[in-house]
């Protein structure tokens, strides 16, 4: 039996990235560009995407997924870190990233600009993992979004969170640091928070892991 296929949470629409949608069911999908990003096929070496992400790539990431849920063109957009568990030998590929909803189908040139300039920069970052990095696996567009675990890329389940670190603590944290020069002053989850795939400094990525150590803030 073949893997199943998982789109990331990728961008939303105008309602923004975690805000609630209503049920239903996903079986398998289509990548919408056409543009195979299964991580278990991953070169190990630098492709020209990942260039396109700077001199220094990223060993750490952040993968945004839905737990609840959400009928997208009568196919659910649900898979949750507890999902991806329950698949055999705990993998699962990523196959692409969600396309973009608009109101109505309606949009200005300049969103449907601005969403594929997005769409484009999640898929290079797909492309630019690397067998075995490590990643947060976070619960998107839900009641409360937040880190529910560890993987690793192809995807594959590494642990649970000792807790769960919901987005509001991070946010707390992204705002002290800003002012304080802290570990997430910069995360990509706050200034580019409409991708699905995001890169994590190793600051970032260390700070949050202690975080499941102390009670929330």
């Amino acid at each position: 039996m073949p893997k199943p296929r998982k789109r990331l949470a990728g961008a939303a629409g105008p309602t923004g990235p975690d805000n609630k949608g209503p049920a239903g069911k996903r079986t398998k999908t289509k990548n919408p560009v056409g543009t195979s990003a299964t991580l278990g096929n991953s070169s190990p070496e630098k492709t020209s995407a990942s260039k396109n992400c700077g001199k220094n790539l990223s060993s750490y990431w952040l993968m945004k997924s839905e737990p609840e849920s959400r009928l997208e063109k009568g196919v659910d957009v649900k898979f949750s870190i507890e999902d991806l568990k329950a698949q055999p030998k705990q993998t699962a590929c990523w196959d692409g990233v969600r396309n973009y909803q608009f109101t109505n189908g309606l949009c200005s040139g300049q969103c449907l600009h601005t969403s594929l300039g997005v769409l484009a920069k999640a898929r290079n970052f797909l492309r630019a993992m690397q067998l075995g990095q490590e990643a947060f696996f976070y619960h998107s567009n839900c009641k409360e979004p937040g880190i529910a675990g560890l993987v690793k890329v192809d995807v594959q389940f590494v642990r649970m969170m000792k807790r769960y670190i919901t987005l509001a603590e991070l946010k707390t944290h992204y705002q002290a640091h800003k002012t304080t020069g802290g570990p997430l002053k910069n995360m990509a989850l706050f200034t580019r928070q409409r991708l699905s795939v995001q890169p994590l400094t190793r600051e970032e990525f260390d700070f949050i892991l202690s975080l499941e150590e102390k009670e929330p803030s």
